[in-house]
């Protein structure tokens, strides 16, 4: 008995939404980086770079949960759920990201630690994010 692994695409994953997904995991991360090397030297700047790179994930993440609005509203009832829990996980991102923008707003030393935790919070939920939007295809095997 041979056994074979085929690899089926349960949801392909449009090249323009993968280009949108792409971009708010390294641009918050990089948020969250930038607050760490604040809190270690109290530079200025690094708050800076923290609120710049927020808006540049806020901008194409915005998009991102566009486009997960649009697969959630022409998703068949059965795949429903998981399209909801992507577009509430991509919702939970941006609001929190936006939240986390208006922290940085505030003058740099009054912004610790609220912002670290916020940043933390919304890079880990753009991982989970990108995670599944990328999830598509599964390997499965077959006798």
């Amino acid at each position: 008995m041979a056994t074979i692994a085929a690899t089926r695409f349960e949801r392909p994953l449009h090249p323009l939404n993968a280009i949108l997904l792409a971009f708010p995991l390294p641009l918050f991360l990089g948020a969250l980086l930038s607050d760490l090397a604040y809190q270690a030297s109290f530079q200025v700047q690094w708050a800076n770079f923290s609120s710049w790179l927020l808006a540049g994930g806020l901008f194409v993440g915005g998009f991102a949960l566009l486009w997960a609005l649009i697969g959630l509203v022409r998703s068949p009832a059965g795949r429903r759920g998981r399209a909801a829990a992507y577009f509430v996980v991509l919702l939970a991102m941006w609001l929190l990201g936006f939240a986390n923008a208006l922290v940085h707003s505030k003058d740099a030393f009054a912004i610790m630690p609220e912002a670290l935790y916020l940043s933390a919070v919304v890079a880990v939920l753009a991982l989970v994010g990108a995670w599944m939007g990328y999830s598509g295809t599964h390997s499965r095997e077959t006798a």
